[in-house]
């Protein structure tokens, strides 16, 4: 397994598990007598789950499972393969502490830096389409 799609993989455990604590967190404070800025923590779930999870893994098993560009390339770029990694998790940890910031204090310049964030997870997708584009392709069967 190559190391890009262990970090990937990882790293997905890691948001899943952060998901899954602040489910929990987020479905008993309507019973318990926890902090009333924890609603605002429900975006972040949703993204440690779609992004963070499903996503990261998705990119991580791609990475390493589908089919080889070239001998000296078998999984196209590796720069190309850690900037997409780096973008979505940068993208995702501003997204995590900017989405609750922007809701408690809206107009503070949370919400820029929920742009930049939207803007790092678009280029890491954008990076990975193009990372992984030549390595869908129909295998020649000489008929």
């Amino acid at each position: 397994m190559p190391p890009l799609t262990r970090w990937h993989i990882k790293t997905a455990f890691i948001s899943l598990a952060a998901a899954m604590t602040l489910g929990v967190a987020l479905a008993l404070a309507p019973v318990l007598p926890l902090p009333g800025w924890l609603v605002y923590l429900s975006p972040a779930f949703f993204h440690l789950i779609m992004v963070g999870w499903v996503t990261q893994m998705i990119f991580g098993v791609i990475f390493w499972m589908f089919p080889i560009v070239s001998r000296a390339r078998p999984r196209g770029s590796e720069r190309l393969g850690w900037a997409t990694y780096v973008l979505l998790n940068g993208g995702l940890l501003l997204r995590v502490v900017a989405e609750p910031a922007n809701s408690v204090a809206p107009g503070g310049g949370w919400g820029w830096v929920l742009v930049a964030s939207a803007l790092m997870q678009w280029l890491a997708a954008v990076a990975f389409v193009v990372n992984a584009w030549p390595r869908v392709k129909e295998k020649y069967r000489g008929e």
